[in-house]
């Protein structure tokens, strides 16, 4: 699907001819994950420097921006099973949507109880592009990170390979969250596909990874030599998340994104900070992009707070809407234990609107000094997390300076043209080291 919104006349990219670039992702939505974020933005400024960018994803498929030139962004569905879609997540396919023993594959795995997703995307686009590696420059992995994705440079296609974070950090911190030993089983089998991407990402050829803390994650947990992971940060939309002064401030509005209630996310200690904060600040309450938990830690916490009333889920929202909830905060907080990048702080921070956040992951990378950018505070510390936040609310002249701060800072080192070229650089590198790799003399442009 591609989404309704124009693009600004492209700025060409000064460097070599044009690329033709196949952009994969086993789950390309923006409104349900930072994946999807990634492909939409990133496609598009490839697209904005001149080059050829074909999306080609899986459900929940991809939504992209319109291409300043026909032809110059596309999208593939290369559909799975859909076996999580809603509302009837972990249903049984009819017989006849089984079209082959990749889909078998893919409902044995979900009946016993793993994600088959990353394989089994990895084997249908390797099928998919076997037939077509003329058409291509390079490939570029959404950290699918699965077995077919091996030995793509032997049917001639260079290969780039994006990890934001290890998933094995999910998996460790939800172990370390599960409350008895079957709960434990489950998330150890769930997570098993894991394995696998251990496994690929130490036979790549080349990684991108969005921060210091990730490619530091990368090599302690998937054990990729450190000279094959380069670091390209990734940004916020700074024409769509800039500051309107017409746009009003709502008194007490903390606004945080959480698109699933895992215990990465950290909302559980922000539901816990904002009873806190209450005290003080009655009038504080909390808007959370992303859906309501019907059960959960979340909303335990909600219920033994009676913070019904306090606190607002949002979900499937306009690009429009979501700037307008985040120009109209007081703060913005990301509570997360850990982040690859915290594309939610760059967008809070291209706002102007001032920021509180932990220094889980990368975060600190984001964000910058404590005091400086934004308020720090240790991850899962519910009581620091309170001090901040009513700090800030507390302090007008103090939100102003961070929220100034915050904005150029993301404008000096956090956008997604900057992203794009930094990109383009590593598929050019990818593309000589297979060149030279395979003694193939340069294709000459059509």
């Amino acid at each position: 699907m591609v989404g309704p919104a124009s693009l600004a006349p492209p700025a060409r990219d000064a460097g070599e001819r044009p690329l033709r670039i196949a952009l994969l992702t086993y789950k390309g939505n923006p409104f349900c994950g930072g994946q999807g974020v990634y492909v939409r933005h990133l496609s598009r400024e490839l697209a904005r420097l001149g080059h050829t960018v074909e999306v080609i994803g899986a459900q929940p498929y991809p939504v992209l921006d319109q291409a300043p030139e026909p032809g110059r962004l596309t999208l593939t569905e290369l559909p799975s099973l859909d076996l999580y879609r809603q509302p009837d997540p972990f249903r049984t396919p009819r017989r006849d949507e089984i079209r082959d023993w990749i889909d078998a594959l893919e409902v044995g795995t979900m009946w016993t109880g793993g994600f088959p997703e990353p394989l089994t995307f990895s084997l249908r686009v390797r099928r998919h592009l076997a037939g077509r590696c003329g058409e291509f420059d390079v490939v570029h992995d959404n950290q699918t990170l699965g077995y077919g994705l091996l030995g793509m440079e032997r049917i001639g296609l260079p290969l780039v390979t994006t990890i934001h974070h290890p998933i094995t950090v999910d998996r460790r911190l939800e172990l370390d969250a599960a409350p008895n030993w079957k709960r434990r089983l489950s998330v150890r089998r769930w997570y098993g596909f894991t394995q696998m991407q251990k496994r690929v990402a130490r036979r790549l050829p080349s990684v991108l990874t969005v921060s210091g803390s990730s490619r530091h994650e990368i090599i302690e947990d998937l054990g990729v030599h450190a000279d094959r992971i380069h670091v390209v940060p990734i940004g916020a939309d700074t024409r769509l998340f800039s500051p309107d002064p017409s746009v009003p401030e709502i008194p007490g509005r903390i606004v945080t994104t959480s698109s699933a209630d895992v215990p990465l996310k950290g909302l559980v200690h922000l539901i816990e900070a904002l009873a806190v904060v209450r005290r003080e600040h009655p009038h504080a309450h909390l808007v959370v992009v992303g859906k309501r938990p019907e059960k959960g830690p979340v909303a335990t916490a909600i219920e033994r707070h009676r913070l019904g009333g306090a606190v607002e889920f949002v979900k499937g929202i306009s690009d429009a809407e979501l700037v307008d909830l985040v120009r109209g905060a007081q703060i913005s907080c990301v509570p997360s234990l850990y982040e690859g990048f915290s594309l939610p702080a760059a967008e809070a921070m291209a706002t102007g609107t001032p920021l509180v956040a932990t220094t889980g992951g990368a975060i600190p990378e984001v964000a910058g000094p404590d005091g400086e950018t934004c308020l720090a505070v240790p991850p899962g510390d519910p009581e620091a997390l309170a001090g901040a936040l009513a700090r800030l609310l507390g302090d007008a002249r103090l939100r102003v300076r961070l929220g100034a701060a915050g904005r150029d800072r993301v404008l000096a080192r956090f956008t997604w043209e900057q992203a794009a070229r930094g990109t383009v650089e590593r598929y050019r590198a990818a593309i000589s080291q297979s060149r030279s790799s395979s003694g193939a003399s340069p294709r000459t442009p059509k």
